[in-house]
C-alpha cells in the first residue's frame, strides 16, 4: 500500500511540473480570454504625387483570435473598394513569423476577386513587414495585377522606427514600376505617423503620410 501510494504522488507532481512547463512554453494558449476579445485598428494614407491628383487611402480591421476582417478604399485602384477575409496565426518567441492568409472581393472602378497575405518576420529591432495580393480582374483579365508593399525596418525603441520600404501599385502612374524609398515613423500609445519618400532619386518623388490608431 505505501509502494501505491508513494507512486501516486509521483505521478501527480511529475503532472503538474509537465503542465506549468507546457503553460510557461506556450504564452498564447496560456491566455484563452484574449483570443476571444476583438482588437480594431483605422488608418489613412495620402498620397501626395508629382504628376497625378493626391488622394487618401482609408483602411480598417478588426480581429479576433484566429479571424481576421478587413476593408479598404483607394487601394487596389481610384474610387475602389475591397473587402477581406482571413486566417491569422503565429510562431516562435525569439524569431518571430505572423501570418494572414487572406481573400478578398474587389469593387469600384476595379472588380474581382484577390488572394492575398499580410505577414511580418521580427528579430529583437529588425522586422520585415509584407503585404501582397493579386487582383483577378473579372470584368477584363488582361487588368489582373500583382499589388505589394514592404518595408524592412529597425525599431531602437517602442515608439520609433525606420527603414526601407518597396511598392508595387497601378492606382496611379510613375517612371518606375517597383517604386524605392525610405520611411520613418513614430508612435505613442494607440496612435501611429509614419511620413514615407518613394523613387528620392526622381526629380519629385512621391510622399505618403499615414496615420493609424489601434484599439
Amino acid at each position: 500500500m505505501r509502494a501505491v501510494v508513494l507512486a501516486a504522488l509521483a505521478v501527480l507532481v511529475a503532472g503538474s511540473t509537465a503542465l506549468a512547463q507546457a503553460t510557461a512554453g506556450a504564452p498564447a494558449a496560456a491566455a484563452p480570454a484574449a483570443a476571444t476579445s476583438w482588437s480594431f485598428s483605422a488608418s489613412a494614407s495620402t498620397y501626395i504625387l508629382p504628376d497625378d491628383p493626391d488622394y487618401v487611402q482609408p483602411a480598417v480591421t478588426a480581429d479576433r483570435g484566429w479571424l481576421h476582417i478587413e476593408g479598404r478604399f483607394n487601394y487596389e485602384d481610384r474610387d475602389t473598394g475591397s473587402a477581406w477575409f482571413g486566417y491569422n496565426f503565429s510562431i516562435g518567441e525569439t524569431v518571430t513569423l505572423e501570418l494572414t492568409p487572406m481573400i478578398g472581393a474587389v469593387f469600384g472602378n476595379t472588380t474581382g476577386v484577390a488572394p492575398g497575405y499580410r505577414g511580418s518576420l521580427g528579430w529583437r529591432m529588425l522586422q520585415l513587414y509584407s503585404e501582397t495580393e493579386f487582383v483577378i480582374d473579372t470584368g477584363s483579365s488582361g487588368d489582373s495585377f500583382l499589388y505589394t508593399w514592404s518595408e524592412f525596418e529597425v525599431a531602437p525603441a517602442d515608439w520609433c522606427r525606420f527603414g526601407l520600404v518597396v511598392q508595387r501599385t497601378k492606382v496611379y502612374e510613375t517612371d518606375f514600376d517597383i517604386q524605392r524609398g525610405f520611411f520613418a515613423g513614430v508612435s505613442y500609445k494607440g496612435l501611429d505617423v509614419t511620413g514615407y519618400l518613394f523613387n528620392p532619386d526622381a526629380d519629385r518623388p512621391t510622399v505618403v503620410v499615414a496615420v493609424g490608431v489601434g484599439f
